[in-house]
């Protein structure tokens, strides 16, 4: 009973698992993302089968970049990509991927989940005190979403690291670090479901580094 009331109590949020960051035609894309399919799918179903309150954070932008940050605005308007606009095949979930009758949609137009959202209202509503995060990228959405989630106080901030991606391992590892250091709980997806309990293996370091992805 404790443990299936902490389930009701945790919220897994899949960020930005959108057309436009795996298409490799995109300028949203991020190299390391394809890898992690299989672990955010095991997550996600694991999350279900808990009971566990699933949040999909997606971007949605207008066509002309009006609610764009500063730095990117060129890439929208008329003849351009508008990578994940509204309506736009590119602004779809990744294939595969779907949200079930009791998932929430959540649109942002910045990094943090958190940033000009009805997020941390929502959790509170639903009574929400911890929180399990995916998606990509590290060190953009996530970790934004990650640090606002500390400034909040939620209780518990868990990271997936098998199931978060970013352009490469190093850039993964040096982001991950950082959430670590500020009291982050980093497991892969076979820990947190409890499939395996072996601890994660030596991150790597700039000796050892591969690129993830293509």
């Amino acid at each position: 009973m404790e443990m299936a009331n902490e389930w009701s109590r945790t919220a897994l949020l899949i960020i930005d698992f959108q057309r436009d960051f795996f298409d490799e035609r995109s300028v949203f894309a991020v190299p390391g993302a394809y890898a992690i399919l299989p672990s955010v799918y095991d997550a996600l179903e694991c999350a279900r089968k808990r009971g566990m309150f699933v949040v999909w954070v997606v971007r949605e932008h207008d066509p002309e970049g009006r609610d764009v940050e500063r730095f990117r605005r060129h890439l929208y308007g008329s003849g351009k990509q508008n990578p994940v606009s509204k309506g736009s095949i590119g602004a779809e979930l990744i294939e595969g991927f779907e949200i079930k009758e009791g998932e929430y949609k959540l649109v942002k137009t910045r990094f943090s989940a958190f940033f000009n959202t009805n997020l941390h209202s929502l959790l509170q509503a639903t009574g929400i005190t911890d929180l399990v995060i995916c998606g990509v990228q590290t060190p953009n959405c996530i970790r934004q979403t990650v640090f606002d989630a500390i400034s909040l106080d939620y209780h518990s901030i868990t990271v997936l690291y098998d199931a978060t991606a970013a352009a490469s391992v190093q850039i993964h590892h040096d982001n991950i670090t950082d959430m670590e250091n500020v009291g982050v709980v980093v497991v892969r997806v076979d820990q947190w479901d409890g499939s395996v309990v072996e601890p994660l293996p030596p991150l790597p370091t700039m000796g050892n580094v591969v690129s993830a992805g293509k």
